[in-house]
């Protein structure tokens, strides 16, 4: 499987898997409407500027390409957004998924890996959490993916399909050679926040809710960082193309260790030097006391060994990436 076509892959994790993907030889065809991405950032393979919902173009462009393979990225990811605009992630992230699976059925190709998320599962009865904790998703984003899951586990059932689904925790960093990392002036995660609070592209950082049961009161979750989220991927293209039909597989992407916001704001300002600002505010609806990850599956299954399983330096290249960006430092 050496043909792939990548959905989203001008976006923040996108750009990093379509560089590994490039340079291992694979040949790539990136279909994205650059609504959250910018051309520039496709450093492989050729980008055609397309939007899911457009059927006759993606039809088009799968028969000309003739991939062997799909990774579906492409999805907007914003939760507030999504309970404001319920309709837009549902035609996006739901209906679109739909179209490009009826064109992988035109095309002949069966082969998928989905990125999905750790948000499906709500709050999590227990912690770590298994690939088969109730789903309990609390937003129009989180259904959406709950939504295309079902979906690809229907199509498996009939022979349809053959998929892996990537629930990730969260995902952080930056490329460590400073070539890649996160460009939207929109990011809400902590991490990228955080480094652009101490560059002075933001006055501070809001923590929502500090009275959670947890060691600080403060929220806990897993974050990943990017290039070994992309190993994963490279590691599931393995696992499907062995030949055997697997139907379908899930997998949670993150290290099994969780950080408190607080936790995460201290590193921060160790990592930058800068005493990040920070206010206190009531708490998010929806926000899980604590999300960390169990990855026996993937380690087992896949083979997936984490590279870079460390906060500072996690945070350490996302820092690095932000003084590239904002003219601070050459990197």
């Amino acid at each position: 499987m050496n043909r792939l076509l990548v959905t989203g892959g001008a976006g923040y994790i996108g750009r990093h898997l379509v560089k590994a993907l490039g340079k291992k030889g694979y040949e790539l065809l990136i279909y994205d409407n650059l609504a959250a991405g910018h051309a520039r950032s496709v450093l492989f393979g050729d980008l055609v500027c397309g939007d899911l919902l457009d059927a006759e173009k993606l039809e088009n462009v799968m028969a000309e390409f003739q991939p062997e393979g799909v990774i579906h990225l492409a999805s907007y990811s914003v939760v507030p957004e999504s309970v404001e605009k319920p309709l837009f992630y549902y035609q996006n992230n739901v209906q679109g998924s739909l179209v490009l699976f009826q064109c992988m059925k035109a095309a002949g190709v069966k082969k998928l890996i989905f990125s999905s998320s750790a948000a499906v599962y709500g709050e999590p009865e227990q912690v770590p959490v298994k690939e088969t904790a109730p789903l309990k998703p609390v937003n129009p984003y989180e259904k959406a993916k709950v939504m295309v899951e079902e979906v690809m586990e229907d199509l498996a059932r009939c022979g349809d399909l053959d998929y892996i689904s990537l629930r990730y925790f969260n995902v952080a960093g930056a490329d460590p050679v400073g070539e890649l990392g996160e460009e939207r002036e929109s990011a809400t995660h902590l991490i990228t926040r955080c480094v652009r609070a101490a560059a002075g592209a933001l006055e501070g950082i809001h923590v929502y809710g500090t009275d959670y049961p947890t060691g600080d009161g403060t929220c806990v979750r897993d974050y990943i960082h990017v290039q070994d989220l992309v190993e994963a991927h490279l590691n599931s293209l393995e696992y499907l193309g062995e030949g055997d039909e697997s139907g379908g597989e899930i997998f949670n992407c993150g290290y099994g260790r969780g950080y408190s916001v607080k936790e995460v704001i201290e590193t921060a300002r160790k990592v930058t030097g800068v005493d990040i600002p920070v206010s206190y505010e009531e708490r998010r609806p929806g926000d899980a006391p604590v999300l960390v990850a169990d990855n026996g599956k993937i380690r087992a299954k896949l083979g997936w060994k984490p590279r870079h399983d460390s906060l500072e330096q996690i945070i350490y290249s996302a820092w690095q990436w932000e003084r590239k960006r904002v003219g601070l430092e050459a990197f």
